[in-house]
């Protein structure tokens, strides 16, 4: 079977039963710091937008005060810069402690409740004997439930940033870019709002480009992950394994074979990357430098001064950010559908074990204590 005809793990079924049990961190005794820390990110949020709008608007001054070679302006705008710098890298700071504090709770409260579930009734010792997925559920509870924890809480706060700043600079493209007159076969037509039109276009072209190049990110990922859990299983394999009185090149055959595999996918990932690439460096490049040449009509023309060129420009590489979330996003948002999918099935393999009587030595009480459902 080709490799690009495996069929993929990662689907509805496994996130929605990783829901389920991740949704628990935000809910009964101790809840509280969560929803806690998650205000303090949409605080933040708001706060940074109203910074990067002050600055916007600080750039416009500041260029108008050059073109008009206003040196007290100038300065005045000099002194304001720092304060305005300042407050966005606190603002910052205090994002990043936020969302890594939340990270590690999260993570935190979701290892203990796979490793309550997977320790009760030995289903340690019976899911390892099963045929088939769930293998290797020392690496999904490690590995995998990091990145199902560390991503969500990223990709959220990101999207809420992208979509606050896509209706503000919106508004200011909108404001400042006035209409564009032209002729089409004859006729003069006026565009409204071209700026905004212009955006909304560039955007499309680019997340279309990233769907169609990076359509098969997650499934490539997931399959790296799973290769990279086999690799891992096959040298602990060896390791513990009665060493022989001779010297046997089968017992390693596994690992040269798990090793193999490892390339293979990680070659695939690279060719991924490398594709999602040319979109999103393209475009970091390209939205800036759009953005300036849509706005030279109008300064020709004198309908906008040089600040408010430059401020335009701005917006537009700040509405390109925010429409982009998903290109720049994209490869992070494939990662974590792997590896919470990866997640699900591990669930869903505990789940269809049959209840037997508790062992003590295998109990989780401490672990429920600490981290109460």
């Amino acid at each position: 079977m080709d490799v690009d005809d495996e069929v993929p793990t990662v689907g509805a079924k496994p996130l929605r039963r990783f829901w389920r049990t991740a949704f628990g961190f935000w809910s009964g005794r101790g809840a509280w710091i969560p929803w806690a820390l998650i205000g303090l990110l949409i605080v933040c949020v708001v706060l940074q937008l109203l910074v990067q709008y002050r600055l916007n608007l600080w750039n416009r001054d500041f260029f108008n005060a050059l073109e008009r070679r206003d040196s007290k302006d100038i300065l005045q705008q000099a002194y304001l810069l720092p304060a305005l710098v300042a407050s966005s890298v606190v603002l910052a700071a205090t994002a990043v402690w936020g969302r890594m504090s939340f990270q590690w709770r999260w993570r935190e409260w979701l290892t203990a409740s796979l490793l309550d579930l997977w320790l009760s009734n030995d289903n340690f010792r019976r899911l390892d004997a099963g045929p088939g997925e769930p293998q290797f559920a020392e690496y999904r509870i490690a590995e995998d439930a990091r990145v199902a924890t560390d991503a969500p809480i990223d990709l959220l706060v990101g999207l809420l940033a992208s979509i606050l700043t896509a209706a503000t600079f919106v508004a200011v493209l909108w404001t400042i870019g006035g209409s564009l007159a032209f002729n089409a076969f004859g006729v003069k037509v006026e565009l409204p709002g071209y700026l905004v039109f212009a955006s909304i276009g560039y955007a499309t072209i680019t997340t279309s480009a990233m769907m169609v190049v990076g359509r098969k990110m997650a499934h490539v990922i997931e399959r790296r992950n799973q290769a990279e859990s086999e690799l891992k299983f096959a040298v602990a394999r060896l390791r513990s394994s009665p060493r022989p009185q001779t010297a046997d090149t089968t017992q390693s055959a596994p690992i040269g074979f798990a090793v193999s595999e490892v390339m293979r996918h990680w070659r695939r990932l690279r060719d991924q990357l490398v594709r999602t690439t040319l979109v999103s460096h393209a475009n970091t490049l390209l939205a800036p430098l759009v953005g300036l040449i849509l706005c030279v009509p109008q300064y020709i023309h004198h309908t906008m001064s040089l600040g408010e060129v430059t401020q335009a420009a701005a917006a537009f590489a700040a509405v390109q950010g925010a429409f982009n979330w998903l290109v720049d996003n994209y490869p992070r948002l494939a990662e974590w559908a792997s590896s919470a999918s990866r997640v699900g099935v591990l669930l869903f393999g505990l789940d269809v074990l049959p209840p037997i009587a508790p062992r003590a030595d295998v109990s989780c009480e401490a672990l429920k204590k600490r981290w109460p459902a």
